[in-house]
């Protein structure tokens, strides 16, 4: 199957931040909000917290396209924003935000969310980016997404943005994926071989009131429930746009590959490989060494970007794999961001001044005003 044949939609998710303190204000203006609304229609959603939005894209069919309409949504976001003194943040994290003080999404779903899961939902302050990618009417998304699990670290180490939390460097490179693991169904798939068993496993987690909806499967990679599609949701948000391409276009051309590959690989030793793999992305992102899923040893991310550029074939394209390896060569996100924190630090600059530069480098990424 041709790599652009498959449609694609992203949604991204952001931190309202002010000017002045680099925090996240605990509620941002109505009148903010009421402009938002006017320029995005249903393309904005709420999010768990007052001051976090996310904005959906249209569908999309190439990269080209996709990269248009991403620097014009983060541009208008950033612009109407700027009116109000605040700023638009893209990363999965912000550095030293507190959690405690952040107020809940005033609506029914996320109350209800709140009650289920008290401070587990209070914690989660962080954003992700998600990738739709159309499946064909017909094909078991199930078995698609089995065939792609493998890879999925790989594409993780690419958007890690989560070192901070609480003005303190957790040690790792996405924090934010800890967070999740925090909560039910949020972490990798259950074991299941089909569309068939994944009804039947979702119709007793909804009969036994463990789900209150079907969307409540929060997996990092899942089959829609409101689309037919496949939806990645291991990433976090990335604050570079070049970022948020390569990995739509790395998760699209793994789609359109999974379609046609003949899965044979032993699942019991694919999951083991796959959480230790997990866990190695989230600790040391870009500078991860993987365990081979073949059984022969460790590889480096740069040797298994260059792997999976081989099985992709013509699926893949290669300006997604070029911006890939501009990502290992120089740093994901959080490497960047330790580098800014580091700087300031080297020039004498006290503690929370460095970490707001750390958020002034977020924010000028994020509105996306260079190429």
């Amino acid at each position: 199957m041709p790599h652009n044949s498959l449609s694609f939609g992203i949604e991204e998710e952001f931190f309202l931040v002010d000017l002045v303190t680099r925090d996240i204000p605990p509620q941002p203006p109505a009148a903010l909000l009421d402009a938002y609304r006017q320029t995005f229609g249903t393309q904005l959603a709420a999010e768990m917290f007052q001051s976090q939005i996310e904005v959906v894209s249209p569908i999309l069919h190439d990269l080209g396209e996709a990269d248009v309409w991403l620097r014009d949504s983060r541009g208008k976001l950033a612009g109407q924003a700027g009116e109000f003194g605040l700023g638009v943040l893209g990363a999965a994290a912000h550095p030293f935000a507190d959690w405690r003080e952040q107020r809940p999404t005033d609506s029914e779903h996320y109350r209800q969310l709140f009650a289920d899961y008290r401070d587990i939902a209070q914690r989660s302050l962080v954003s992700g980016l998600h990738v739709h990618v159309g499946v064909p009417e017909g094909c078991d998304r199930v078995r698609v997404m089995n065939r792609v699990l493998g890879w999925l670290p790989l594409l993780l180490a690419l958007s890690c943005s989560s070192p901070f939390w609480g003005g303190r460097d957790t040690g790792l490179a996405s924090h934010r994926r800890t967070l999740c693991g925090e909560w039910p169904r949020m972490g990798i798939p259950e074991h299941l071989p089909d569309d068939t068993a994944l009804a039947a496993y979702v119709d007793l987690l909804l009969a036994t009131g463990a789900l209150r909806r079907r969307g409540d499967l929060w997996w990092f990679i899942r089959p829609s429930a409101r689309f037919a599609t496949l939806e990645l949701r291991i990433t976090d948000a990335c604050p570079a746009v070049d970022d948020v391409l390569c990995i739509a276009g790395l998760f699209r051309a793994l789609v359109s590959w999974a379609l046609e590959a003949q899965y044979t690989a032993d699942a019991e030793l694919q999951r083991l490989v796959l959480e230790e793999n997990y866990w190695r992305a989230r600790r040391h992102g870009s500078a991860a060494r993987f365990l081979d899923a073949e059984g022969h040893g460790e590889l480096d991310a740069s040797t298994w970007l260059e792997r999976l550029e081989r099985q992709l074939g013509d699926h893949g394209e290669a300006q997604t794999f070029d911006r890939a390896r501009q990502i290992l060569r120089d740093g994901n996100s959080a490497d960047r961001q330790r580098r800014v924190l580091l700087q300031a630090v080297e020039n004498g600059v006290e503690a929370r001044q460095a970490l707001m530069r750390v958020v002034d480098s977020l924010l000028e990424e994020t509105a996306a005003r260079s190429a």
